[in-house]
Protein backbone atom coordinates (compact mmCIF):
# COMPACT_ATOMS: atom_id res chain seq x y z
CA UNK A 1 0.00 0.00 0.00
CA UNK A 2 1.58 3.66 -1.29
CA UNK A 3 2.37 6.05 1.69
CA UNK A 4 -0.39 8.73 1.22
CA UNK A 5 0.01 11.81 2.49
CA UNK A 6 -2.90 13.87 0.94
CA UNK A 7 -6.07 13.01 -1.39
CA UNK A 8 -9.12 14.21 -2.38
CA UNK A 9 -11.23 14.05 -6.06
CA UNK A 10 -8.64 15.72 -8.04
CA UNK A 11 -5.17 15.11 -6.41
CA UNK A 12 -3.01 12.54 -4.73
CA UNK A 13 0.15 13.24 -2.76
CA UNK A 14 2.20 9.78 -2.23
CA UNK A 15 6.19 9.25 -0.74
CA UNK A 16 8.10 7.27 -3.16
CA UNK A 17 10.66 5.02 -0.94
CA UNK A 18 13.85 5.16 -2.83
CA UNK A 19 15.07 2.56 -5.22
CA UNK A 20 11.12 2.17 -6.45
CA UNK A 21 10.02 3.04 -9.67
CA UNK A 22 7.56 5.97 -10.32
CA UNK A 23 5.90 4.10 -13.09
CA UNK A 24 6.19 0.50 -14.71
CA UNK A 25 9.21 0.12 -17.12
CA UNK A 26 10.75 -3.41 -18.73
CA UNK A 27 12.22 -4.59 -15.12
CA UNK A 28 8.62 -5.26 -14.30
CA UNK A 29 9.36 -4.12 -10.24
CA UNK A 30 7.29 -2.42 -8.64
CA UNK A 31 6.29 0.89 -9.11
CA UNK A 32 4.78 3.77 -7.16
CA UNK A 33 2.00 4.57 -9.98
CA UNK A 34 0.89 1.13 -9.99
CA UNK A 35 0.38 1.19 -6.36
CA UNK A 36 -1.42 4.52 -6.60
CA UNK A 37 -4.09 3.08 -9.12
CA UNK A 38 -4.69 -0.12 -6.82
CA UNK A 39 -5.29 1.91 -4.18
CA UNK A 40 -7.68 3.74 -5.31
CA UNK A 41 -9.37 0.99 -7.03
CA UNK A 42 -9.67 -0.74 -3.59
CA UNK A 43 -10.75 2.00 -1.63
CA UNK A 44 -13.14 3.36 -3.84
CA UNK A 45 -14.24 0.11 -5.49
CA UNK A 46 -13.71 1.61 -8.79
CA UNK A 47 -14.45 -0.65 -11.50
CA UNK A 48 -12.37 -1.53 -14.23
CA UNK A 49 -9.19 0.39 -15.20
CA UNK A 50 -8.40 3.65 -12.70
CA UNK A 51 -7.21 6.85 -14.25
CA UNK A 52 -4.02 8.18 -12.53
CA UNK A 53 -2.01 10.90 -14.50
CA UNK A 54 1.52 11.19 -13.91
CA UNK A 55 2.50 14.31 -13.28
CA UNK A 56 6.18 14.04 -12.97
CA UNK A 57 8.79 11.53 -11.89
CA UNK A 58 11.67 10.86 -9.22
CA UNK A 59 14.53 8.87 -10.49
CA UNK A 60 14.45 5.03 -9.26
CA UNK A 61 17.25 5.52 -6.39
CA UNK A 62 15.34 9.14 -5.16
CA UNK A 63 12.88 8.99 -2.39
CA UNK A 64 10.72 11.94 -2.21
CA UNK A 65 7.07 13.24 -2.78
CA UNK A 66 5.03 13.11 -5.73
CA UNK A 67 1.80 14.50 -7.06
CA UNK A 68 -0.99 12.36 -9.22
CA UNK A 69 -3.82 13.34 -10.73
CA UNK A 70 -6.77 11.53 -10.15
CA UNK A 71 -8.63 13.74 -13.48
CA UNK A 72 -7.32 14.50 -16.67
CA UNK A 73 -8.41 18.30 -16.29
CA UNK A 74 -6.44 18.06 -12.95
CA UNK A 75 -3.35 16.10 -15.08
CA UNK A 76 -3.57 18.96 -17.49
CA UNK A 77 -3.69 22.07 -14.85
CA UNK A 78 -1.04 20.73 -12.98
CA UNK A 79 1.28 19.49 -16.19
CA UNK A 80 0.69 22.96 -17.23
CA UNK A 81 2.26 24.26 -13.82
CA UNK A 82 5.06 21.98 -14.17
CA UNK A 83 5.97 23.65 -17.47
CA UNK A 84 5.53 27.23 -16.13
CA UNK A 85 7.75 26.46 -13.12
CA UNK A 86 5.39 27.20 -10.52
CA UNK A 87 5.36 23.51 -9.49
CA UNK A 88 7.27 24.06 -6.05
CA UNK A 89 10.19 20.85 -5.82
CA UNK A 90 13.34 21.08 -3.93
CA UNK A 91 15.74 18.35 -2.72
CA UNK A 92 18.29 17.58 0.28
CA UNK A 93 21.48 15.94 -1.05
CA UNK A 94 24.77 15.18 1.03
CA UNK A 95 27.88 16.15 -1.60
CA UNK A 96 31.24 15.39 -1.44
CA UNK A 97 33.22 18.30 -0.87
CA UNK A 98 33.20 21.66 0.26
CA UNK A 99 29.73 23.17 -1.26
CA UNK A 100 29.66 27.09 -2.18
CA UNK A 101 27.27 28.59 0.17
CA UNK A 102 25.09 29.86 -3.07
CA UNK A 103 25.72 28.24 -6.06
CA UNK A 104 24.21 28.12 -9.44
CA UNK A 105 25.06 24.90 -12.25
CA UNK A 106 23.99 25.77 -16.13
CA UNK A 107 25.22 22.98 -17.77
CA UNK A 108 24.11 21.43 -21.13
CA UNK A 109 23.31 17.16 -20.89
CA UNK A 110 22.70 14.39 -23.38
CA UNK A 111 21.14 10.98 -22.43
CA UNK A 112 22.32 7.57 -23.63
CA UNK A 113 19.24 5.69 -23.31
CA UNK A 114 20.96 2.23 -24.00
CA UNK A 115 23.37 2.58 -20.96
CA UNK A 116 21.02 5.32 -19.00
CA UNK A 117 23.57 7.17 -18.26
CA UNK A 118 23.75 10.99 -18.38
CA UNK A 119 26.67 13.40 -19.09
CA UNK A 120 27.87 17.25 -19.92
CA UNK A 121 28.24 18.19 -23.13
CA UNK A 122 29.19 20.88 -25.28
CA UNK A 123 26.11 23.56 -26.16
CA UNK A 124 26.04 22.55 -29.77
CA UNK A 125 26.10 18.82 -29.56
CA UNK A 126 22.63 17.35 -31.54
CA UNK A 127 20.44 16.16 -28.99
CA UNK A 128 22.03 18.35 -25.97
CA UNK A 129 19.62 19.63 -23.42
CA UNK A 130 19.59 23.06 -21.19
CA UNK A 131 20.44 21.52 -17.10
CA UNK A 132 19.60 24.64 -14.59
CA UNK A 133 20.12 24.36 -11.34
CA UNK A 134 20.10 25.89 -7.75
CA UNK A 135 21.93 25.33 -4.77
CA UNK A 136 22.24 26.66 -1.39
CA UNK A 137 24.87 24.74 1.46
CA UNK A 138 22.96 24.12 4.72
CA UNK A 139 25.87 22.24 6.53
CA UNK A 140 29.76 20.92 6.30
CA UNK A 141 30.49 18.10 8.09
CA UNK A 142 33.17 15.60 7.85
CA UNK A 143 34.05 16.87 4.48
CA UNK A 144 30.57 16.32 3.40
CA UNK A 145 28.26 19.16 2.39
CA UNK A 146 24.04 19.43 2.83
CA UNK A 147 22.64 21.55 0.46
CA UNK A 148 19.25 22.10 -0.85
CA UNK A 149 18.82 21.87 -4.35
CA UNK A 150 15.90 23.72 -6.87
CA UNK A 151 15.55 22.88 -10.17
CA UNK A 152 14.70 25.13 -13.14
CA UNK A 153 14.67 22.25 -15.61
CA UNK A 154 13.65 18.52 -15.10
CA UNK A 155 15.94 16.56 -16.64
CA UNK A 156 16.90 12.73 -16.11
CA UNK A 157 20.04 12.23 -13.14
CA UNK A 158 20.30 16.24 -13.68
CA UNK A 159 21.02 17.17 -9.77
CA UNK A 160 23.62 13.86 -9.82
CA UNK A 161 25.57 14.55 -12.79
CA UNK A 162 25.57 18.14 -12.38
CA UNK A 163 26.99 18.14 -9.03
CA UNK A 164 29.66 15.38 -10.00
CA UNK A 165 30.55 17.43 -12.66
CA UNK A 166 31.11 20.24 -10.70
CA UNK A 167 33.39 18.48 -8.47
CA UNK A 168 30.18 17.92 -5.69
CA UNK A 169 29.36 14.18 -6.58
CA UNK A 170 26.53 12.79 -3.90
CA UNK A 171 27.54 10.64 -1.32
CA UNK A 172 26.76 6.89 -1.78
CA UNK A 173 26.08 7.30 -6.11
CA UNK A 174 27.80 4.03 -7.93
CA UNK A 175 26.91 5.67 -11.39
CA UNK A 176 28.25 9.33 -11.10
CA UNK A 177 30.12 9.01 -7.85
CA UNK A 178 32.46 7.21 -5.44
CA UNK A 179 28.93 5.06 -3.97
CA UNK A 180 29.75 1.90 -2.59
CA UNK A 181 27.68 -1.51 -3.04
CA UNK A 182 25.05 -1.20 -0.72
CA UNK A 183 24.63 2.99 0.02
CA UNK A 184 22.06 4.71 -0.70
CA UNK A 185 23.10 7.65 -2.98
CA UNK A 186 22.07 10.56 -0.97
CA UNK A 187 19.76 12.55 -2.19
CA UNK A 188 16.08 13.22 -1.57
CA UNK A 189 12.95 15.35 -2.76
CA UNK A 190 11.69 16.67 0.32
CA UNK A 191 9.24 19.40 -0.22
CA UNK A 192 6.62 19.49 -3.26
CA UNK A 193 4.18 22.41 -3.30
CA UNK A 194 1.21 23.28 -6.52
CA UNK A 195 -1.83 25.05 -6.90
CA UNK A 196 -4.64 22.87 -6.32
CA UNK A 197 -6.26 22.44 -9.85
CA UNK A 198 -10.16 23.56 -8.66
CA UNK A 199 -9.58 25.39 -5.88
CA UNK A 200 -6.29 27.53 -6.29
CA UNK A 201 -5.45 26.73 -2.79
CA UNK A 202 -2.06 26.56 -2.25
CA UNK A 203 -0.62 23.21 -1.17
CA UNK A 204 2.45 22.44 0.47
CA UNK A 205 3.59 19.02 2.02
CA UNK A 206 7.47 17.95 3.69
CA UNK A 207 8.78 14.23 4.05
CA UNK A 208 12.47 14.56 5.62
CA UNK A 209 14.61 11.96 4.99
CA UNK A 210 15.80 9.57 8.46
CA UNK A 211 18.82 7.12 8.69
CA UNK A 212 21.83 6.37 7.16
CA UNK A 213 24.32 9.51 5.95
CA UNK A 214 21.38 11.59 6.86
CA UNK A 215 21.92 10.95 11.08
CA UNK A 216 25.05 13.50 10.61
CA UNK A 217 22.94 16.56 9.40
CA UNK A 218 19.62 15.66 12.13
CA UNK A 219 20.33 19.53 13.34
CA UNK A 220 19.95 20.78 10.38
CA UNK A 221 16.98 18.52 9.02
CA UNK A 222 15.22 19.39 12.20
CA UNK A 223 15.74 23.40 11.57
CA UNK A 224 14.78 23.06 7.80
CA UNK A 225 11.74 21.32 9.28
CA UNK A 226 10.54 24.23 11.82
CA UNK A 227 11.41 26.64 8.73
CA UNK A 228 8.71 24.53 6.45
CA UNK A 229 6.29 24.43 9.06
CA UNK A 230 6.85 28.31 10.01
CA UNK A 231 6.19 29.17 6.33
CA UNK A 232 3.15 27.37 6.25
CA UNK A 233 1.69 29.16 9.41
CA UNK A 234 2.84 32.86 7.71
CA UNK A 235 1.09 31.60 4.37
CA UNK A 236 -2.32 30.43 6.34
CA UNK A 237 -1.89 33.62 8.49
CA UNK A 238 -1.58 35.63 4.98
CA UNK A 239 -5.04 33.80 3.30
Amino acid sequence: MPDILYEDNHVLVAFKPPNMLSQADATGDTDLLTLVKAYVKEKYHKPGDVYIGLVHRLDRPVGGLMVFARTSKAAARLSAQLQAHRVGRAYLCVAEGMAPEHFTHIDYLLKDSALNRVEVVEAARRGAQEAILHGELLACRDGLSLCRIRLETGRPHQIRVQMASHRLPLWGDNRYGSGLPGQQVALWGDTLSFEHPTTHQLMSFQRLPAGGIWTRFEEELRREEAAFREQLTSVSRTV
